[in-house]
């Protein structure tokens, strides 16, 4: 449970529509950072009147140090998985900031300049279930994200999902783990947490 990194107030914000499990995968990711990394980490979330299809977002801040304020003020990690999503909070990405998005539903992004994946097309396609969309881009996250580890998100699953679903989940997880690996595999050494450094998508 040892921390890999210091962080000073990592900022996430994970958007897109109702029914796409937003609030799921940002519960795990709290899950996960909080228990099995040591990190503080707050979760707080919004979503739309309708349940599904309605905008809906999950917004976590994690630091080595206590949280002062729970919101997140100027995001360094916006992902993004609808194209409203991503018109709509862009604009609170910060300038070093970095852009993930569903690169199945978000065909315009703000800049030229982000990390995509066809979370949709991948569920659909390759695990034939589009409701593990979102278990994809937690596979995605870690290894995008260095501070958060594959082995301890995969282990948290189990204690998040029911069984009956656990084996198709873990399978989405690691297709979207490997399938970030595969595109952008020295990602997590281009990142440094003062100055989020990408590189042009791989579309």
């Amino acid at each position: 449970m040892s921390k890999q990194r210091e962080l000073n107030r990592f900022e996430i914000r994970l958007s897109g529509t109702g029914g796409q499990g937003i609030l799921t995968l940002g519960k795990i990711m709290g899950q996960v950072l909080a228990l099995d990394h040591g990190f503080y980490a707050t979760q707080t979330q919004s979503y739309g009147p309708e349940a599904r299809g309605g905008a809906s977002r999950a917004d976590l801040v994690v630091s080595s140090a206590p949280i002062s304020y729970p919101k997140p003020v100027s995001l360094d990690l916006l992902v993004a998985l609808s194209q409203e999503a991503c018109n709509l909070y862009f604009c609170n990405l910060k300038p070093s900031g970095f852009l993930l998005v569903d690169t199945t539903l978000v065909t315009q992004t703000p800049s030229n300049i982000f990390w995509g994946l066809p979370f949709t097309s991948l569920a659909k396609d390759k695990i034939g279930l589009p409701q593990t969309m979102n278990i994809i881009c937690l596979g995605a996250l870690s290894h995008f994200l260095p501070f958060m580890q594959f082995t301890s998100v995969k282990k948290a699953l189990a204690g998040v999902l029911p069984a009956k679903i656990l084996a198709i989940n873990t399978k989405a997880l690691t297709l979207g783990y490997s399938q970030a690996k595969k595109l952008y595999p020295d990602a997590s050494e281009k990142w440094t947490f003062s100055s989020p450094m990408m590189t042009e998508s791989a579309q």
